[in-house]
């Protein structure tokens, strides 16, 4: 627990200055890599676990599958991992204390909590997430990690909940209520434009966290607006299985490698999950 607590400090430290870059990791084998590529951290994605298991994303996972992926990139990086807890498993704050307790038993110091309960909306009342978020926050004290890294998310923008001129501050007024949850951190998928980005920096008692994806502005301006922590979500992960598929139609096509060309040799794999 002494290493486990040192990794929650740290990844809590991370959010204090600049920006917290983190490459979403899918099994042990892609984190390995994100770590050796020079990830601070380790963030999971639920979309990668989900394919990864055979499942579809938004909430086809079970907590205990979650929880052993989790157990497993834990073990296989030396940084600290945060893991994407989805909408917690079950709505009541109960549900979220029991994924917290089990999330901090496999190696997490992070969790990501969405305040949606169901793919597409509706939204949790952001008094009933508040209720949920202190859940987790008291777990975690009960698991002996009081410093889990809690970041909520909001699905305000990622589904278009309400009107479009007022979906900013709605978010402003849920972050005040996470932030006395217990929440340590607020991220806004679907939210990209920098001015509203900038806004909401300035209005948010949390450090802001957004999701980018190709064509959205980099890591620099989005750092330059005050965003401190920038995720991928799903993208790296169907990166990787569009190779996969690309590959396979070639080879069963044209019975040519051109797609395999540029990959890591086997031994720098090999010996980035050989711990």
């Amino acid at each position: 627990m002494e290493v486990q607590q040192a990794r929650a400090a740290s990844l809590r430290a991370l959010h204090d200055g600049g920006v917290l870059v983190l490459p979403n990791a899918w099994d042990a084998g892609s984190a390995a890599l994100i770590a050796r590529a020079g990830a601070k951290a380790i963030a999971t994605t639920s979309g990668g676990v989900s394919w990864s298991l055979g499942r579809p994303d938004g909430h086809g996972l079970t907590r205990d599958e979650m929880v052993e992926a989790v157990r497993r990139i834990a073990a296989a990086v030396d940084v600290p991992v945060t893991a994407d807890i989805e909408g917690g498993y079950g709505e009541d704050p109960e549900d979220v204390a029991r994924t917290v307790e089990a999330v901090v038993g496999a190696g997490g110091v992070g969790v990501n909590i969405e305040d949606s309960k169901a793919p597409g909306g509706p939204l949790f009342d952001a008094a009933d997430q508040g209720a949920r978020l202190r859940a987790a926050r008291d777990a975690a004290a009960k698991a002996g990690l009081p410093g889990l890294v809690v970041n909520v998310r909001t699905d305000v923008f990622l589904f278009g909940i309400g009107e479009e001129a007022g979906r900013l501050d709605e978010v402003i007024a849920r972050t005040g209520v996470y932030a006395e949850a217990g929440a340590d951190s607020l991220f806004v998928p679907g939210l990209i434009d920098l001015d509203a980005l900038g806004s909401l920096v300035k209005a948010s008692p949390l450090p802001v966290n957004v999701m980018a994806w190709p064509g959205a502005p980099t890591i620099a301006e989005f750092e330059a607006v005050g965003v401190r922590r920038v995720s991928v979500g799903t993208a790296l992960s169907q990166a990787a299985y569009s190779v996969a598929q690309r590959a396979a139609a070639e080879l069963l096509g044209k019975g040519t490698y051109t797609e395999l060309e540029g990959a890591l040799d086997f031994g720098s794999i090999n010996g980035a999950v050989s711990r």
